[in-house]
């Protein structure tokens, strides 16, 4: 067994999983070595919201500032005071149909630029520090690992594709082209001069959680992963499927039970067969990174 270096993971059952599993994939051809992860709560922290949902109410506060009007529309009106009752009485999907609105017509790289706009400028609301300090150090030691084994490393995310694109290769190095996520319409423009990729206002399919997660990394991957790691009931699909997979496999889930160093709260699954239950609470000396 060739020595694993994850200096945040505390010695137990969990980080025993781990190596088990790394040991055993040594001997699958590299073409079988694909990981994938899904991003809130799993490689930072999605509590008291994400960043992706953070990043939608900075903008819709923005357009009301210019457009008053707007405060009044319901989804609007639910999203900026939280509503959560409202939110489920209009529909989650109509509310992100609304919010993609604030988005329609632009092109990519402006898309991109208010990103990285906001990223530069946002801090997390609690902890007072840039998103970046908020990705989980064992998560980050993990990754490195896995591709130090020369696996292929792709994240899986419940938030809009384009938005972790932006920060995807900064900030867990997987290129923009390794994000599974959810997909908003397209259309190309002509109008302009030259050919230009505009967003609309459409949602393409389902949110990328539960079953359409796994329907998605089979049709954007074709290769069944063999490690996944998630966090919330969303996840679970994908971690049984991994877990399915013939030959050395490993589904990790990460359990937010640490109040005093991030949140604790539920996640709606509790355990699945042949998952290693990753406790950040027992198992992570250290939660955050530095940078």
């Amino acid at each position: 067994m060739s020595q694993v270096k994850l200096p945040s993971w505390q010695s137990g059952a969990t980080r025993d999983a781990i190596e088990v599993f790394l040991d055993g994939a040594e001997m699958l051809p590299e073409e079988r070595r694909i990981a994938v992860f899904d991003v809130d709560g799993t490689l930072w922290c999605e509590r008291p919201h994400n960043p992706g949902l953070e990043f939608l109410v900075a903008e819709l506060r923005g357009a009301v500032e210019g457009r008053p009007e707007l405060g009044r529309r319901p989804e609007y009106r639910a999203v900026l005071d939280w509503d959560r009752p409202a939110i489920a009485r209009l529909g989650g999907v109509n509310v992100v149909l609304a919010l993609s609105e604030l988005h329609a017509g632009l092109t990519l790289e402006d898309f991109d630029a208010r990103v990285r706009t906001w990223f530069e400028a946002s801090r997390h609301p609690d902890l007072g520090v840039p998103w970046s300090q908020t990705r989980y150090r064992p998560m980050l030691e993990l990754i490195a690992e896995l591709r130090a084994r020369h696996f292929a490393v792709y994240l899986a995310t419940g938030t809009g594709t384009e938005f972790i694109r932006v920060v995807s290769e900064r900030f867990f190095g997987v290129p923009p082209e390794g994000v599974v996520g959810s997909q908003f319409g397209y259309e190309l423009d002509r109008n302009s001069g030259e050919p230009r990729v505009l967003r609309t206002r459409e949602v393409v399919g389902d949110p990328n959680e539960g079953p359409a997660k796994v329907t998605n990394i089979a049709r954007s991957l074709g290769r069944r992963p063999i490690f996944a790691a998630g966090s919330n009931v969303g996840d679970a699909e994908m971690l049984e499927y991994t877990a399915a997979a013939d030959g050395p496999s490993l589904a990790l889930f990460v359990q937010h039970d640490d109040a005093q160093r991030e949140y604790a709260y539920a996640a709606g699954v509790t355990s699945g067969e042949g998952w290693a239950m990753a406790s950040m609470k027992d198992d992570w000396s250290t939660i955050f990174a530095d940078s």
